[in-house]
């Protein structure tokens, strides 16, 4: 094991340090330095400091030139030592850990600040509620503490991993942000113009926009607020057209001249609200998009960003982002990933055997229990992971039961779990919220059914896999199987995420790389480098991906494979 320091930010920015021996416990003196980076940079050999937080550490060593190779962020573990404790929800700081030690009044965590594009905090301001006055002591206590409470697990050794990849992950996501995604205003600019029209003085709807208004409005014989789907759905109602809401799935199949108008508005409007001119002003500055990055953002694992609407960016939009002149961008997506992810934790041979490949894992499946439709294998496959028992979706389960026992056993026994109240985990311990956790939003993080009875993806109808990012869960039983039935793989596929990031990070800096990761999004990473390192990236992406599967999961067939492409401009690797 190499070397561990606790690292402390003192008043002023002056640091406080000491090293740990292999027991966990301090094996020195404590140091005090002047200057945090200087702290840092004066101590090489260090493989890993532990530190209360990384966002509110680590921008201020990168801003110095500075990158460590390993971190320990006491409060992303307290999160997720919190949630295998069945006690998700109670404040994770620093300083709420060690009153829980000492039996003292719980502070509250500081209210969750709001994004300001092209600002990042500074890294000696005090957060409301508590943040900066916790010791150097105090947290060797906490971490000390942790260390006993990762012990107490069912898993101690897959539980440790998941807070080293969690905090792995909370650096990649700092230094992503200090990269920055490249983006050309210029060509956003003319992007905009060309789709949404002119823009109208008083900064009301661009010229395209309006003139779609219109037209909807025509078409229903009175002025209709296209933007306002209750007025869309009331004029529906009007036509003698009953609709429940204005998704596209739902509407496009409607013969009515309002339909087209009011889907490509629909369309339209979303980039002109999600990244219009006003998105470009705020968020890309020097040719950089740079989202404020949260691992472990949602419950499952998956990230999510403060603000920018990185997660979302629209395919047309893509096109704004280009490589600087004479790199290229690495886009690398992970093929069926969370399938491929099912077939490891449930270790059922025969789904592992069908994920032993490179090769399209639907395709492979249909030829084994479907009579070669892969349609329908790809149906069954998503409708166990995402719990559709009615319709097709029964039948197609029925084949699979019987081809593939174990993998749909797995996700009977995680749906059944979480109907009778009890937690679920993923493979390496993240787990699922208390069955009394009230909703993150207006469906309480369980997807609605699509036409075709998979989960909905917004307007777009039904999802490929990996669209779900689940809120808290419902109080209902049914839905709340729902919900930890797709917990335990779609988490599974985060926590194997988050080690194919570690360990991509990690040969870009040992092959002495001028590559950066610049942008990551559940099964989709991509790297800016110099046209030269292209193909090294692009074999570092896959190596990484296979790496994760054997850390993660251990030695089994299943494959991790990428699509990936080397392009200038972000809209051409689809």
């Amino acid at each position: 094991m190499g070397e561990r320091w606790v690292v402390g930010v003192a008043e002023g920015g002056a640091a406080e340090l000491v090293r740990l021996g292999d027991d966990g416990l301090p094996a020195g003196d404590v140091i005090r330095e002047p200057d945090l980076a200087e702290a840092i940079r004066k101590r090489p050999t260090v493989d890993r400091w532990v530190w209360r937080s990384t966002a509110a550490v680590y921008p201020h060593l990168l801003a110095a030139g500075l990158r460590v190779p390993r971190c320990y962020d006491i409060e992303a573990a307290e999160l997720l030592l919190l949630g295998h404790e069945g006690r998700l929800g109670e404040p994770r700081s620093a300083a709420a850990a060690l009153a829980r030690i000492r039996n003292r009044p719980v502070p509250p965590d500081p209210p969750p600040r709001a994004a300001e594009p092209g600002t990042q905090d500074s890294l000696f301001e005090p957060r409301p509620g508590g943040g900066t006055d916790v010791s150097l002591a105090e947290l060797v206590e906490v971490h000390a503490e942790q260390q006993r409470r990762h012990d107490a697990t069912a898993h101690p050794g897959r539980m440790r991993l998941l807070t080293a990849s969690e905090s792995a992950g909370m650096l990649v996501a700092a230094e992503m942000n200090a990269a920055g995604l490249p983006w050309r205003a210029d060509v956003h600019r003319a992007l905009l113009t060309e789709l949404l029209g002119e823009r109208y003085a008083g900064r009301g709807e661009p010229r395209r926009l309006a003139e779609l208004a219109d037209e909807v409005s025509s078409a229903f014989g009175r002025r209709v607020r296209p933007d306002l789907a209750a007025d869309v759905v009331k004029a529906f109602a009007q036509a003698g057209i009953r609709v429940k809401s204005t998704r596209r799935w739902e509407i496009e199949g409607i013969d009515h001249p309002a339909v087209k108008p009011l889907i490509e508005y629909k369309k339209l409007y979303r980039i002109w609200t999600a990244h219009g001119w006003s998105w470009l002003q705020d968020w890309v500055h020097d040719g950089r998009f740079r989202p404020e990055y949260t691992p472990g953002g949602s419950v499952s694992g998956r990230w999510t960003t403060n603000g920018g609407g990185a997660l979302q960016i629209p395919k047309v939009i893509r096109r704004a982002v280009v490589a600087d002149p004479g790199w290229r961008l690495v886009v690398a997506d992970a093929d069926q990933m969370e399938p491929r992810v099912l077939a490891a934790i449930s270790r059922d041979r025969g789904l592992m055997e069908v994920a032993g490949s490179e090769d399209d894992l639907y395709t492979r499946l249909s030829d084994r229990a479907f009579s070669g439709d892969r349609e329908h294998a790809k149906l069954a496959l998503l409708g166990a992971v995402y719990g559709q028992t009615s319709g097709d979706g029964l039948k197609n389960l029925a084949a699979l039961r019987r081809r593939f026992p174990l993998a749909v056993a797995y996700v009977d026994d995680a749906a059944r779990a979480g109907e009778e109240g009890r937690l679920v985990r993923t493979w390496l311990g993240r787990t699922s919220p208390p069955a009394a956790g009230a909703g993150e939003d207006d469906e309480a993080g369980i997807p609605q059914e699509g036409p075709q009875g998979v989960p909905a993806g917004g307007e777009g109808g039904p999802p490929s896999e990996g669209e779900f990012t689940p809120g808290y869960a419902s109080s209902n039983a049914r839905a709340r199987g729902r919900f930890t039935r797709n917990f335990v793989v779609q988490g599974s596929a985060a926590d194997w995420a988050l080690l194919m990031l570690a360990a991509l990070r990690r040969s870009l800096a040992e092959g002495g790389l001028r590559a950066q990761l610049v942008f990551f999004q559940h099964d989709e990473v991509i790297v800016h480098c110099p046209a030269e390192e292209a193909e090294t990236v692009a074999l570092a992406v896959r190596e990484a991906g296979d790496l994760a599967g054997r850390i993660a999961f251990g030695e089994t067939p299943v494959r991790f494979p990428f699509t990936t492409a080397v392009v200038r401009c972000y809209a051409d690797a689809k």
